[in-house]
C-alpha cells in the first residue's frame, strides 16, 4: 500500500522516542496504519448516512413555486457521487494523506453550495442560504473526523468550514444590494432576510471554538490510545516469553507487583528433559540443534497448555510445568497425570527433528510458594520450595532406574482423589535419590 504514515503512526513514534529514544518497530505502526484505514472507511459510511438523510429531508420538504431547476438534487447527487467513490477507495486502501485533506476541502465546499442553492431552490434572496438549518452540518462533518484520532484532520475540517463560511458571507453580499440587506437589528435580522455580521462572526467563533476543543480532545485522546496500543503489543510480544497467567497477573494486578510477595499453594509440578541432550548437540550444527529443540518444544507445550499448565520456564533442553494455578488447584495433579499420559501416548507420532528423542519425565505434589522473585526491574513469576525440588530430582532419576515417567505416591493419590484412573501403575519402593535424605517411593508413569 502507498499510502503515507498517518497522524497516530507519528505519534506512536513520538511517544515511543520520548521514553527510551527508540522508534516503535514496523509491526506496530502497520497495526495502526491499519486501523486507521479502517476509520477512513467509517469515516466515509456515515458521510453517505448523511448524504442521504439530506436527500431524504429534501424530498419531504415543501418546494417552492418556482419552474427553474433546482440546483439542490444536483448538488446532493455530486456530494452523494463523491462519498461514494471516496468509501470505494477507503475500502481499498488507496487513499494517500494528502488525497484525505482534500476531500476534507471538497466536503465543506459541497456542503457550502448546497446551503447556497437554497435560495435558488425558495426564490429568496442569497441571504436566505445564511439562515438555513444545514449550517450544523458543518459540526457533523467536523466531529466525524474525530473518528481517525487525528487531531489534524480535525483542525483541518474546522479551518475548511470557517473559510467556507466566510466565502459564503462574501458571495451573499456581493449578490444582494449591500445597504439593504446589513442590519444591525436583531429583532429584524431573525424576522427577514437581512444580515447581521455579528451573527456571522458568531457562527464562525463557535466553529472555531468547536474545532478546538474537539481537536485538544482527539489529541489526548491519541496519546491515551497510542499509548494503550503499544503497551498491548508489548504485553502481547513479551507473554510469548513468559506463562500465560503470569501475563495475566501482571496486566490485572491492582497494584504494583513487587518481588518478596507471594502465596503459598497445594500443585503439581513436572520436569521434562531430553535424555542424552547434551552429547547429542555437541555433534550437531548449531541450526540442527535449534530446530530439535524448537521442534520438541512446539509438541510438548500445546499438549501442557492443554491440561490446564503452565510452562514457568524453559532450561535448555529441559521444562518445568505447574499444574493447578489459575483456580484449577483443585485438580492440579489429575492435570499432570493426564498431561504425561498424552505425552507418551503422543510420542510415537512424532514427525521432524525431534521425533526420535527420548524424554524423561517426573512429577511431584504439593505445597509450594508462587510468586515475584528478583530485583529492580528484573522481576520473574515461579514457583519455589521443596516439591520443585523434588521434582527436578525424580526426574533425574529415570536414568538410574532406566524408567521414562515417574511421580510420587502422593501424586498419584491425589491424582486418584481427583478422578484419575489409575491403570495400575508399578511402584519402586525404598528408592535413594541423590539429594533427598530419606528413601522415596515412586510410581512408573511410563
Amino acid at each position: 500500500m502507498n499510502t503515507t504514515r498517518d497522524g497516530i503512526s507519528q505519534a506512536l513514534t513520538s511517544i515511543s522516542s520520548k521514553g527510551n529514544g527508540h522508534r516503535l518497530p514496523e509491526r506496530v505502526l502497520a497495526i495502526v496504519r491499519q486501523n486507521e484505514e479502517l476509520s477512513e472507511v467509517l469515516v466515509r459510511i456515515i458521510q453517505l448516512f448523511v448524504v442521504v438523510a439530506m436527500s431524504i429531508v429534501f424530498l419531504l420538504s415543501p418546494k417552492g413555486d418556482t419552474q427553474l431547476a433546482s440546483q439542490v438534487p444536483l448538488v446532493l447527487g455530486c456530494y452523494f457521487v463523491f462519498t461514494l467513490v471516496a468509501l470505494g477507495f477507503a475500502a481499498r486502501r488507496q487513499l494517500p494523506q494528502w488525497v484525505l485533506f482534500v476531500s476534507i476541502i471538497v466536503d465543506m465546499a459541497l456542503l457550502t453550495y448546497l446551503i447556497f442553492s437554497f435560495h435558488i431552490q425558495y426564490e429568496q434572496p442569497a441571504s436566505f442560504s445564511l439562515k438555513s438549518p444545514s449550517f450544523m452540518l458543518y459540526f457533523v462533518l467536523i466531529a466525524i473526523r474525530a473518528l481517525r484520532f487525528d487531531f489534524r484532520h480535525v483542525l483541518a475540517a474546522g479551518v475548511a468550514s470557517i473559510l467556507s463560511w466566510i466565502i459564503l458571507v462574501l458571495i451573499v453580499t456581493q449578490i444582494d444590494p449591500y445597504d439593504s440587506m446589513i442590519t444591525r437589528d436583531y429583532v429584524t435580522y431573525l424576522t427577514s432576510n437581512t444580515v447581521l455580521i455579528g451573527a456571522e462572526v458568531d457562527k464562525m467563533l463557535s466553529l472555531g471554538m468547536f474545532t478546538t476543543i474537539l481537536a485538544l480532545g482527539v489529541y489526548r485522546a491519541n496519546s491515551f490510545f497510542v499509548t494503550a496500543i503499544a503497551e498491548a503489543q508489548a504485553a502481547s510480544s513479551l507473554a510469548r516469553f513468559m506463562p500465560g497467567d503470569i501475563a495475566h497477573q501482571i496486566r490485572d494486578a491492582d497494584k504494583e507487583i513487587k518481588a518478596g510477595e507471594g502465596k503459598r499453594l497445594n500443585l503439581s509440578i513436572m520436569n521434562i528433559d531430553i535424555r542424552g541432550f547434551s552429547n547429542r548437540v555437541a555433534t550437531m550444527e548449531p541450526q540442527e540443534a535449534m530446530a530439535l529443540l524448537s521442534d520438541y518444544q512446539e509438541r510438548l507445550v500445546p499438549i501442557v497448555h492443554n491440561h490446564g499448565g503452565v510452562v514457568d520456564k524453559f532450561m535448555g533442553d529441559g521444562i518445568m510445568a505447574v499444574f493447578g494455578l489459575e483456580e484449577r488447584e483443585d485438580r492440579a495433579a489429575l492435570d499432570a497425570m493426564q498431561c504425561a499420559r498424552d505425552i507418551f501416548l503422543g510420542k510415537d507420532a512424532w514427525k521432524g527433528p525431534s521425533k526420535d528423542v527420548k524424554i524423561n519425565l517426573a512429577i511431584a505434589t504439593g505445597p509450594v510458594v508462587h510468586g515475584a522473585v528478583g530485583s529492580g526491574d528484573r522481576l520473574e513469576f515461579t514457583v519455589i520450595g521443596a516439591t520443585v525440588n523434588r521434582s527436578a530430582k525424580y526426574e533425574k532419576h529415570n536414568k538410574a532406574v532406566d524408567t521414562n515417567a515417574l511421580c510420587d505416591v502422593p501424586t498419584l493419590e491425589a491424582a486418584i482423589a481427583q478422578g484419575y484412573r489409575d491403570p495400575g501403575h508399578a511402584v519402586l519402593k525404598n528408592q535413594a535419590i541423590s539429594g533427598i535424605d530419606e528413601a522415596v517411593s515412586l510410581v512408573v508413569i511410563a
